[in-house]
């Protein structure tokens, strides 16, 4: 998909002090009207009874009924016990769990187990109204009644200390709704599932169930394959520069503790094991664990390396461990961020990695963004579509304008100096940066008017021995056909490993700089697994020498599978030869799937 906008679409608008202010008074308006209305939906939802098997038309009539049938007020007893937002919805399930008496429920005393048994606070009744609408603002607490008892503000700062308060008060009862919601929706998936599975040979109905989302089984059982692990592992450009830095390193990795998040079979905690680790956890949450167990075992290398089997968001180290000196890992993936592998690696560094003195391997990635020619593969993949045996199947090519395409393309088809979308340095960034849009100004290289049918997206990655980000100054190192690197034979057979002088791309410039091993995935090197990612355009950038792209890269997690990614790119082309020319702005939107 693509659209037409205005050139002032890239301009970013003006803004001063009062519009500031204008829009957050909107926004709160806007967010307090979105609340109302969700309160008074609910409230007018069906709701059941706490003590029949009977519904409702709203929440209030089957508080009612109960009142007036029952002896039994949630209002009231909620009030008497000062119930909090979470002890009121442990009565609530408890009291539809259990089936106690309404004479038992009045009597309650506020000292029971269950008020306090997190096992309540998974609902009894799937979107139970009663679970999701705030408590009465009558008798939510004793400290509304205590504000109006007291008197009536005198002056104005007492009257602005009294709404500051009243403020505060609400927003965390907000942020308290807020979070109930979102335990509840988690507990709720978790628990459907499990109660599919129990109920799968006894209880036949005639409704299709609906599956619960899942973006990560798939992703898993990809990797209990082994032709995957063996095209990774043929990849040499990507295992040589890791063994490089791992064993060319025995000063960082001797007696470290060290975590390989997402082991596949182990390679790389192979790798630090012989490089002088003391301790090694593997960690994958595919089946490839039990491979990599057998393989360590077979390497007489388990009294070192110990494969766990898990997410690492969920496993915990063993015993007498609490944190690793080291995290390397093999994350990347097409366009570098596809699969989210990376906000795997976060969590681990968050929970493992020593704070001050840790080491991410890799510590840096850059993404990398260029205008392409592509015109080979544009014939390969959209062209050759319009003429098939005298007729016209071009419909068949109109999708690749809506995907990214993954393959390679020579060097010289890139018709402009590379620009940096994306910095990633692993000490610091979050997931949550993750999802971003950075602007880019691409100038053509082409010596003659030429089609540019697609921008071009790659990835250089690097590691530093200490850690720390690269020097600005540092380039690449840009692996060729022939180079040594890539016939490196490394030691087998328990010998010692004997380091060398490598070609590291970038050599020691003064005291204190980092020693860097690099590799890039970009058409000018030996093509990687990941080869590049294409991003073709339904109208083709006619550019000349000098010509001017100058746009927007937008990237984040896809809603709809979060290991996908969804893209857009905003640009407009500017001619040297028409400066004055103020073209409008084309978008596109991609999947990277």
């Amino acid at each position: 998909m693509s659209l037409k906008l205005p050139a002032t679409h890239l301009e970013p608008p003006p803004a001063d002090e009062h519009d500031i202010q204008d829009e957050s008074s909107s926004d709160e308006d806007d967010d307090q009207a979105w609340d109302d209305w969700v309160s008074d939906s609910l409230e007018k939802r069906p709701c059941k009874s706490l003590f029949e098997d009977r519904t409702f038309d709203s929440v209030q009539e089957a508080l009612a009924y109960d009142e007036t049938t029952h002896g039994f007020s949630l209002k009231d007893v909620s009030s008497r016990l000062s119930l909090d937002l979470y002890r009121r919805i442990r009565l609530i399930n408890w009291i539809r769990k259990e089936h106690p008496s309404p004479s038992a429920a009045v009597a309650l005393t506020g000292s029971e187990d269950f008020f306090n048994s997190d096992e309540y606070l998974k609902p009894a009744i799937e979107d139970d109204p009663l679970l999701q609408i705030a408590p009465d603002d009558s008798s939510d607490s004793e400290d509304e009644a205590e504000l109006e008892q007291q008197e009536a503000p005198k002056d104005i700062t007492s009257a602005t200390r009294r709404i500051a308060a009243l403020q505060r008060k609400l927003q965390q009862a907000k942020q308290d709704l807020v979070y109930y919601r979102r335990f509840v929706s988690e507990r709720l998936n978790l628990a459907g599932l499990a109660d599919e599975l129990k109920n799968l040979d006894v209880s036949p109905t005639t409704h299709a169930a609906v599956p619960l989302r899942d973006d990560d089984s798939h992703y898993f059982q990809s990797y209990a394959q082994n032709d995957i692990h063996s095209v990774m592992i043929q990849d040499k450009v990507r295992t040589a520069t890791y063994a490089k830095f791992i064993l060319s390193n025995p000063d960082v990795f001797r007696d470290a503790v060290v975590m390989d998040v997402g082991c596949g079979t182990g390679i790389l905690s192979l790798f630090a094991a012989k490089a002088g680790a003391k301790r090694v956890f593997a960690v994958d949450a595919s089946d490839i664990a039990e491979k990599a167990t057998q393989i360590v075992k077979d390497n007489d290398l388990d009294n070192i390396i110990t494969v766990i089997r898990g997410k690492v968001e969920d496993i915990k180290l063993p015993e007498g461990y609490d944190h690793v000196d080291i995290i390397v890992s093999e994350w990347m993936g097409y366009a570098l961020l596809y699969e989210s592998m990376l906000d795997s690696v976060l969590n681990a560094r968050d929970r493992f990695l020593k704070p001050d003195s840790g080491v991410m391997a890799p510590s840096q990635c850059k993404m990398m963004f260029a205008l392409c020619e592509a015109s080979e593969l544009f014939k390969e993949r959209i062209g050759f579509w319009s003429d098939i045996y005298g007729f016209d199947l071009s419909a068949m090519g109109k999708d690749v304008y809506d995907e990214a395409v993954v393959d390679v393309v020579g060097s010289e088809t890139v018709l402009s100096e590379p620009v940096v979308v994306k910095d990633l340095y692993l000490g610091n960034i979050t997931a949550k940066q993750l999802d971003f849009s950075s602007p880019f100004t691409l100038v053509s290289t082409a010596e003659r008017k030429t089609k540019i049918h697609a921008f071009v997206l790659y990835f250089d990655t690097f590691f530093t021995h200490t850690g720390e980000p690269i020097p600005e100054d540092t380039d690449v190192y840009i692996a060729r056909d022939g180079d040594p690197i890539l016939a490196e034979v490394w030691p087998v057979g328990g010998r010692p490993h004997q380091p060398r002088r490598m070609s590291t791309g970038e050599p020691l410039k003064g005291k204190g700089r980092p020693k860097v091993t690099s590799f890039s995935t970009g058409p000018a090197s030996v093509p990687t697994h990941w080869k590049q990612t294409l991003f073709f355009l339904r109208e083709p950038i006619v550019a000349g020498e000098g010509t001017v792209v100058e746009g927007v890269f937008k990237l984040r997690k896809s809603n709809d599978n979060s290991r996908e990614l969804d893209v857009e790119i905003h640009y407009r082309v500017q001619d040297p030869e028409l400066p004055s020319t103020s073209n409008e702005v084309t978008v596109q939107f991609y999947k990277v799937r």
